[in-house]
């Protein structure tokens, strides 16, 4: 299932294509489904739906709830930490209340808000429902600000603003509770937005990123107590930053991680052995396995 309603559609067919791809590759009958449509239903004989459904209606628990009443096995996150992950602000308060480095952040109700206090100088600004870096923006000085703030919040609702972190970016791909070698993200110019995501060759990745034994032994066990504490399960990946101490602070965690051909989560699985096709035969496996009837 992929495409959809949200922000993130065409990164979701994207996704829906190379996993289409992968799984015929590896022998399973598959039907291509688009949810954008009114009326669409699911084969009657359908055994497993593949979720590369990103953004609205697929990763913040509405199509899992509805998968649940259906009695059909899905692939990843159940309803409840779908909803929980999607939302950054209640991503945010779970990784306080479990103690987990995550950088300052604070609320903006609305566009008309003025720079915030307190949160060291330079912002990060991003919509609290959306995924693939959507409306995601850099504040390095003040005069920014307004122009920043008024892109953020073009997707209706408050704004979430973080302080910028100066540092290394890296993402902790997880598969069935274990940590994947850790990636390092190096965009060649800017920061690691939506285009820097989804455009070939405008971003450098390292795998496995080049740190400390002890450092990459801390991120891998900070990235599995974020996952588990926002309620995820079966894969997914955690966004964090380094800085310029090595100190990890975790972003987010992605349920439906992109699944194209600049994505990161396989990229973490081939690193430890695993392509694509396995990787995606491998999330079937556990949806079967998980699958309560």
């Amino acid at each position: 299932m992929a495409g959809g309603p949200g922000a993130e559609r065409e990164i979701s067919l994207r996704s829906g294509v190379a996993v289409q791809k992968a799984l015929r590759a590896s022998g399973h009958c598959v039907t291509e489904i688009d949810p954008l449509e009114k009326g669409w239903k699911l084969p009657s004989d359908t055994e497993v739906v593949f979720l590369a459904l990103h953004g609205e209606y697929g990763e913040d628990g509405q199509v899992q709830s509805w998968l649940e009443t259906l009695g059909v096995p899905y692939t990843g996150t159940g309803p409840e930490g779908s909803r929980v992950a999607f939302d950054k602000e209640l991503t945010k308060q779970i990784f306080e209340q479990n103690v987990i480095p995550t950088p300052r952040w604070i609320m903006l109700a609305n566009t008309r808000a003025l720079p915030p206090t307190g949160l060291g100088e330079g912002w990060v600004l991003k919509p609290p429902r959306q995924g693939s870096s959507v409306g995601l923006q850099i504040v390095d000085v003040p005069d920014q600000w307004h122009e920043a703030l008024a892109i953020a919040g073009d997707y209706g609702g408050p704004v979430l603003c973080e302080e910028l972190i100066h540092g290394r970016e890296i993402t902790v791909g997880i598969l069935d509770k274990v940590a994947l070698p850790i990636v390092e993200v190096r965009p060649k110019d800017g920061p690691y937005d939506y285009r820097n995501k989804y455009t070939v060759g405008a971003t450098d990745y390292f795998c496995p990123a080049d740190l400390p034994a002890d450092t990459a032994k801390r991120i891998s066990e900070i990235s599995l107590q974020s996952f588990e504490a926002v309620g995820a399960s079966e894969f997914g990946r955690v966004d964090l930053m380094l800085d310029e101490t090595l100190d990890p602070y975790v972003l987010e965690v992605n349920t439906l991680p992109g699944l194209t051909e600049t994505s990161l989560l396989p990229k973490a699985a081939a690193a430890a052995g695993l392509d694509f096709p396995a990787l995606c035969g491998r999330m079937v496996d556990l949806a079967v396995q998980n699958h309560v009837g």
